[in-house]
Parts: structure tokens; sequence; C-alpha cells
């Protein structure tokens, strides 16, 4: 078991025993990209000769004393250091950048080096080292023991599914006069639901300002936490105890009754774009000059000023905030005019590249198969005629003058397809 950060685009994999010059060759087995786990196969079945497996412990309490392993900058031995749990709560996971799950801090040092280090207590493993927060000192965080067993669970079917989700939004409900008005009791417990985003089962069986009191076994407060092993942490760590397809059972209030509602949960991929994309190599479309790539997170990333660039506003906008301000305008995956190779037939493009697109030749473009459909249509107009939003700026590319320069402009920059799909 290791961190999927430190295996991922990994060409070769070597690995090492304690105290063994000799280094083995590994392949990646399972990799978890949303949680930061994966699970390696040594190749050579000798490297575990006379070594004794370690117990996969719960999760620790806080102020309770842990020691990491691992190999920090600095040396080449192994590093032990010791230290104690500070806290237990959802943590943003950096590795890809739009997932929270549970996650431990500890003043034990961990270091670049550390990652993919077991975090042991009393001989048993209870946790998988993995990051810090710059600017913080004596502050280190690793994957608790409820996530290892998650996907050891998940993958025994042989492929790994990821963590199911609800699709729900809550707000807290503390306000008394808010309560009364619900005929809620004033007993601290029941948080609303703000927004259902776009899971069919969730929507089918839920409400916007449905109240949730209960999710599985754990009473929610009116702050939308519960107390999961000791700890009050956010509600969703619940569901994170759930396989895909599992049924969790839900309290709500609505309309003044209780009601019981068993929720099939599932495994939502709409927000990978949010994401940082791992082992898969970027889709992208490039005609007459034009380079057109999905908006996501790693787009973002490659954009002078990045995500403090007040130029890039609207990109942002689309990407994190179109869903929770308009959610019924989102696209399956918006597009963007990522830059433009420059060439006599687009020399009078007004726009240069960073931008969404909106339609192609009146066709609105959700993802980018429709942009490849837009131009390769027959048409009887003489242009091709694209539209940029917000402000559906309008732009034209002469067809045949297009079509004729496109071989010349893809030999020219040494592009040898013109799309990845």
């Amino acid at each position: 078991m290791t961190n999927a950060h430190v295996v991922s685009w990994a060409k070769q994999i070597l690995v090492r025993r304690y105290q063994d010059p000799r280094p083995y060759t590994a392949k990646v087995k399972f990799i978890a990209h949303d949680c930061d786990l994966a699970i390696l196969e040594v190749e050579e079945d000798h490297f575990f000769e006379g070594m004794e497996s370690l117990e996969i412990g719960e999760l620790p309490p806080v102020r309770s004393t842990v020691v990491t392993y691992g190999y920090p900058a600095g040396g080449e031995q192994i590093s032990y250091t010791r230290g104690v749990v500070s806290r237990i709560e959802l943590q943003n996971y950096s590795h890809i950048g739009n997932r929270a799950y549970l996650a431990a801090q500890t003043d034990a040092a961990i270091n670049p080096g550390n990652s993919g280090g077991p975090v042991i207590q009393d001989n048993k493993v209870v946790g998988v080292a993995f990051q810090g927060i710059p600017g913080l000192e004596n502050t280190g965080f690793f994957i608790p023991t409820t996530l290892v067993k998650h996907l050891l669970k998940d993958v025994e079917d042989g492929q790994y599914d990821g963590f199911p989700q609800v699709g729900l939004r809550l707000v807290a409900l503390q306000n008394p006069a808010f309560r009364q008005a619900l005929r809620l009791p004033d007993n601290d417990i029941g948080a609303r639901i703000d927004h259902i985003f776009d899971f069919p089962k969730a929507r089918e069986l839920l409400r916007e300002d449905d109240v949730l009191l209960k999710a599985g076994s754990y009473d929610v407060a009116s702050d939308g936490t519960v107390l999961y092993a000791g700890n009050r942490v956010f509600v969703g760590v619940v569901f994170h105890d759930f396989q895909k397809s599992d049924h969790v059972e839900l309290e709500i209030w609505r309309g003044g009754q209780l009601i019981k509602i068993s929720l099939p949960l599932e495994i939502h991929k709409g927000d990978r774009n949010e994401g940082n994309q791992y082992d898969t190599l970027p889709r992208y479309f490039v005609y007459g000059g034009l380079v057109f790539t999905p908006l996501n997170r790693d787009y973002m990333r490659t954009l002078a000023g990045g995500w403090t660039d007040t130029g890039n506003n609207e990109l942002f906008f689309e990407l994190f905030y179109r869903k929770h301000e308009s959610p019924r305008s989102i696209r399956k995956e918006p597009i963007v005019l990522a830059s433009v190779l420059a060439s006599s037939v687009n020399a009078n493009f007004g726009i240069r590249g960073r931008t969404l697109v909106d339609k192609i030749n009146g066709i609105k473009i959700d993802q980018l198969e429709d942009v490849i459909r837009a131009f390769e249509q027959l048409g009887e107009s003489l242009q091709h005629v694209l539209e940029f939003y917000p402000n559906q700026n309008l732009e034209c590319l002469d067809r045949k003058a297009t079509k004729e320069a496109h071989p010349t402009i893809m030999k020219t920059y040494g592009i040898s397809k013109d799309r990845r799909l």
C-alpha cells in the first residue's frame, strides 16, 4: 500500500526491503486517485521471504501516540518519528483536489519522502502518511485505515469503483424561528437540504428543504455534523463507509412529518473535471490552427496567473460555481479555445485563446465531440461561425481556406494527430 501520488505517471516502480541493497520491481495493481491510495504488487515473490505482515488497526483516538515510518528528504536510511494524534476531521485531499475525506492530524514529522509510509500504533498500521500544509509547523496528515479498508473491500471484485456520494448540499439549521416554522423540535438535530445535484436516485427520493435528521446510525446535528468515533465531523464521513450500490437509511423531516428513506448510493463521475487528472493524457482537437480542449483543473493550472488571475474568473466560475448558481445550464464538458496556432487562414481571428466556446455552426458545444461534429458537418454557409460566451462574441473562418490550410498547419507545428479523444 502506498499513496497514489507517489506512483502516478510512473514508468517504472522500484521498491526496497529494509537493509537490503537490491531494488525490486513492482507494478500498480489498483490505484485510487480520489483517496490518494494505491496497491502495489512486487513482481519477485522472494521479496517477502522472512517478512512478517502488520495487522491493520482501527481509527486511533485523539491524543494517542503514533510512530511514522518513511524516507524523508535528507537521508538514505529509514526514519522513525513519534507524535500524537492532534485531531481527526474531513480534510481536502490535495492529490485529487476536489474531494474531502477523513484525515488524522499529527505532530509526528511528515515531510516529503514520508508519503506512503505506514503510521504505527501498538504494532498495527493505523494510517498512511500523505500530506502536509505549507506554512504550518509540526503538522502532518495521514490517511486513516477506514479508507484503507474501504479500498481493500472495493477491489475484491477485481476493479476499483470509488467512494459513493449522495449528491446533497446541506446548510445549518440553527435558527430557532426557522426550526419552529418547520415544526422541528429545538433539539439541535437536523440540517436542511439546500440543493440536490444531478444524482438520479437522490432527486427521485429527496427534495430541497427536506431536513436530514439521521444518516445510517448517526444523528445529524443542526450544523450538518455527526459524532463519528468520538470526533465531531461533517456528515459526509458517514457515506464514505459504504460501497457502490449500497443503501443508506435516512430519516428525513418533510412537511412536519418523519419519513424514512432507503437511498441507493452512486459513484458520481460528473465532477471529474474539477479534480486533478492522472495517468490520462488530455483530450484535444485542432482545426485550422484553433486548439480546443476541455476546461478542467489541469488546464487552469497551465494558465499564467493560475487561480489568482482575474482574467480567468469566467473559467473559474464555469468550472467550480456554475453548478451551484445555475445548475440547469451546466455543460457535460465545457470546451475552451485554448490557443490559436498562427496561420494566414486565422490571421484576423480576433479571439486568440482562453475563451469558452458556446456554439459552432449553430451546434451547442457540450463536449469535445460536438466541436468535431460541428466542423465536419456539411453546410451551405461559406464560413464556419463560432460563438463564445458569456458575451456571445462571434468569429468566423473561411470554410474552404481552412480545409485547405489545415494539413499545412499540422505539419508546420509538428502535430501528428489533430485529435485525442
